[in-house]
């Protein structure tokens, strides 16, 4: 969690990784995603907030997230 704590996220979506000098943008959902893993929450919960905040169901959920969290990790801006 230390790197994407190190990230700099606008809201509007730009993510800027001062570690490499690169920049990112991100959707809503994205920065949604982000928001919660920042507050520490479980996979569970983060899928759960989805579904209500989106009105999507629980396989697209949980698809979007651990879409979103490989994309983290190979960007390296999650442990």
């Amino acid at each position: 969690m230390r790197k994407l704590n190190s990230l700099a996220i606008s809201d509007n979506g730009f993510i800027f990784k001062p570690s490499t000098g690169e920049s990112f943008t991100t959707n809503e959902m994205g920065l949604f995603i982000i928001q919660l893993l920042k507050e520490n929450k479980s996979g569970e919960e983060i899928i759960n907030a989805i579904m209500e905040d989106f009105e999507v169901d629980k396989i697209t959920a949980g698809r979007d997230l651990y879409e979103y969290l490989d994309f983290l990790k190979r960007e390296q801006m999650m442990d």
